[in-house]
């Protein structure tokens, strides 16, 4: 089976010999993968929406899928037990999303190694609610698919003492791990971002009741990601 680039990233992420669920798997195809691959030995394709699970059971069946997997109809993470998995990916949601799926039992979402996540957008406030609920970010990849550049965080599993409080700010939503990580992606994806940042700002200071308050958010974001720019090309030279 061949995957797109962006799943075949989330598959590289995931290491041999471990177990694992994809949250919202639709189509099926990343576990499909990983069970003809024999990189996991067990693999749970779950899904909210029972026609996306009928979608993966015939792609099963198609691929003649040989391992073992489970098709699970449910809600997030409750279809799991407690540590069933090693790991966890979750792909094409918003980070609100995520993090209220994370959030809904923290001890079994605690109770899982690790983490693949995929936000289609709002990746800096799941990055804050993985920070301040003592979850690690330990790797951070871009790669693009069509017209946009998605953001994967590979996240490990830490205990409650290991929260931290923290105000949301442009930090998250442009952190030093995207230079630490960087990749042939990172100066498109930082210069489409300040291109995105600066049509906001113009917006905002056009049509908002409020601009003057969401324009020093929206400046705030800007001066990150040209600070990343420049590091980044100094880096470069």
């Amino acid at each position: 089976m061949k995957l797109s680039d962006r799943l075949q990233l989330i598959a590289d992420e995931i290491h041999c010999g471990e177990t694992m669920a994809d949250i919202g798997t639709d189509h099926g195809f990343l576990p499909l993968y990983l069970l003809e691959t024999k990189k996991c030995p067990k693999v749970i394709m779950a899904d909210i929406s029972s026609g996306s699970l009928a979608k993966a059971e015939e792609n099963c069946k198609l691929a003649k899928a040989d391992g073992d997997y489970d098709l699970r109809l449910g809600n997030g993470i409750d279809i799991l037990e407690d540590g069933e998995v090693d790991v966890v990916a979750i792909a094409g949601m918003g980070g609100n999303l995520i993090a209220d799926i994370l959030e809904w039992d923290l001890a079994k979402s605690r109770s899982i190694k690790r983490y693949i996540l995929q936000p289609r957008r709002h990746v800096g406030k799941l990055r804050h609610w993985l920070y301040c609920n003592g979850f690690n970010i330990v790797k951070e990849s871009l790669v693009e698919e069509g017209k946009f550049i998605c953001e994967i965080l590979t996240v490990e599993s830490g205990p409650a003492e290991n929260g931290r409080e923290a105000e949301y700010g442009a930090e998250f939503d442009y952190p030093d791990s995207l230079l630490e990580h960087a990749n042939p992606m990172t100066a498109a994806y930082l210069h489409r971002k300040l291109e995105l940042e600066n049509m906001i700002l113009d917006n905002i200071n056009k049509n908002s009741q409020n601009a003057s308050g969401e324009g020093v958010l929206c400046k705030a974001r800007i001066a990150r990601i040209e600070s990343l720019i420049s590091r980044l090309e100094e880096t470069d030279a």
